[in-house]
């Protein structure tokens, strides 16, 4: 029984597929520097005019790169959270929640520094998605964050709110590049030091609300040292 045939469409995607897989190794292994459309294509094992049939250029490969990687994050980091706020006293739910994104980004490190240097150099072509993708991170974790019943009614409360999710984002890109410098070689206390954070700041929310009483903001507290 012979396989059947992949229609013009689905080999156009398997060639794309492997263009992308192509260029994440070679950004793995050699960085920002070891692109190029020649390299990728060979990598990928098609002709280099063939990569413009996918891609219009390298730069156009990086955004997808860093847009799919991003969307598996963000579905991965909803789940957790949606279970740490299922288990509010189930402590290493919550630290899964950290745990994700600082096993993401040491998988691939490259991404989040091309990220990182786009955001900041105004002459980048990728500077308005580097912008974007920080802002839906920032606002993706700050209605986590509502979710979890810190509320945001007015104006104060949601600009606290994103505040802390800025805050939380920028302290897990620092551990997980700490951790690839070989400054924090245990990924799991980095993300006790983030639950630790989190909760802390979320502490400070419900102890300067008005709608809390100071009994409600002692009800969080930082996690227990692991054993």
């Amino acid at each position: 029984m012979t396989d059947t045939p992949l229609t013009r469409s689905e080999a156009k995607d398997l060639t794309r597929r492997r263009l992308i897989r192509a260029a994440l190794a070679i950004l793995d292994e050699e960085g920002e520097a070891g692109l190029s459309t020649v390299k990728v294509a060979k990598a990928a094992g098609i002709a280099q005019s063939s990569f413009y049939v996918h891609f219009k250029d390298m730069q156009e490969l990086l955004r997808v790169l860093a847009d799919e990687g991003g969307e598996r994050l963000f579905e991965a980091m909803r789940a957790a959270r949606r279970k740490a706020r299922e288990a509010p006293d189930d402590l290493e739910r919550h630290r899964d929640t950290f745990r994700i994104p600082l096993v993401a980004i040491c998988r691939h490190p490259e991404l989040l520094r091309i990220q990182l240097r786009a955001r900041y150099d105004p002459s980048s072509s990728l500077r308005d998605f580097a912008v974007a993708t920080a802002a839906a991170h920032r606002e993706h974790h700050a209605a986590d964050l509502a979710a979890l019943g810190y509320t945001a009614d007015d104006e104060r409360d949601r600009r606290r709110l994103e505040m802390i999710a800025e805050g939380i984002n920028a302290a897990t890109n620092a551990l997980a590049m700490g951790h690839l410098e070989g400054r924090y070689p245990d990924l799991d206390e980095a993300a006790d030091i983030l639950t630790a954070l989190s909760r802390g700041a979320l502490r400070l929310l419900r102890s300067t609300s008005a709608r809390t009483t100071p009994a409600e903001a002692d009800v969080i507290s930082e996690p227990p040292a692991r054993s």
